[in-house]
C-alpha cells in the first residue's frame, strides 16, 4: 500500500492549528462568567472620554462602554504560533459577547503570518458556508492581505473579516495605537470574535 501523506498546505495558508481562531473561543458566546472553564481577573480598560473608546483600540471592535472584560490567570490559548500578548473575553448583561486576542511581530514576518492566517479563516468560512447557508449571511472579506509587491509598511491596516457559522471575526494587522515605546520595526496582529446572532 503506497504512503499517504497529506498534501501540503496551500501557499499563504498555515498546517500549524494555533492560526485557526476557534481555538481561541473556549466557550460559546452567550456563555456566563461561572462557565469559564479558567481563573479569571478583571481587566480595566481606560477609554477615551472625546471618542467613547479604550485607548488600547479605537476601532469598531472595542469592548462597549459596558463590558465587562476579563484576562485568563493562566496562559491564553495560542495563536499564530505564539502565545497571545492580550486576550480578552468580554461580558455584556453577564453574558460572553466579545473576545479579543493580539500578537506582536516582526514587520518583516507580519504580513506572511497574517496572509496565512486570513487564507486560513477565509477557508473554514467558506467551508462552513458550502453547508445550509443562513439568510444574511455575511461574506468573507479580505483587504491587500500580504499584496505582492507592498512593503510592510503598505500592508498596515490590512484586515480580513467574515463570519464562520455563528460567529464574526475581524482580523487585522495595524501599528499598536498609543504606544510610543513600540519599535518601528514591530506590528500587532488582533482578532476580535463576536456572535453572529447579536441585534
Amino acid at each position: 500500500m503506497p504512503d499517504r501523506t497529506p498534501p501540503p498546505p496551500a501557499a499563504h495558508e498555515s498546517a500549524d492549528p494555533s492560526y485557526d481562531w476557534h481555538g481561541l473561543l473556549i466557550v460559546p458566546f452567550g456563555s456566563v462568567l461561572k462557565d469559564i472553564p479558567a481563573a479569571l481577573h478583571e481587566v480595566l480598560l481606560f477609554r477615551d472620554e472625546a471618542h467613547g473608546s479604550t485607548a488600547a483600540d479605537d476601532s469598531a471592535d472595542a469592548p462597549a462602554a459596558d463590558a465587562e472584560c476579563y484576562a485568563a490567570d493562566a496562559p491564553a490559548p495560542r495563536f499564530v504560533g505564539r502565545m497571545p500578548d492580550e486576550y480578552l473575553l468580554c461580558f455584556r448583561q453577564g453574558r460572553l459577547s466579545l473576545i479579543q486576542a493580539s500578537v506582536r511581530l516582526t514587520a518583516a514576518e507580519a504580513p506572511e503570518v497574517f496572509a496565512a492566517a486570513c487564507a486560513g479563516w477565509l477557508k473554514n468560512a467558506a467551508l462552513a458556508a458550502a453547508g445550509v447557508e443562513a439568510p444574511g449571511a455575511v461574506a468573507p472579506s479580505v483587504v491587500a492581505p500580504g499584496a505582492e509587491g507592498q512593503s510592510a509598511a503598505a500592508r498596515i491596516g490590512a484586515a480580513c473579516e467574515g463570519r464562520d457559522g455563528g460567529v464574526r471575526y475581524r482580523g487585522r494587522l495595524g501599528e499598536e495605537s498609543g504606544r510610543a515605546d513600540l519599535p518601528q520595526t514591530e506590528a500587532v496582529l488582533s482578532i476580535s470574535l463576536d456572535s453572529a446572532l447579536n441585534p
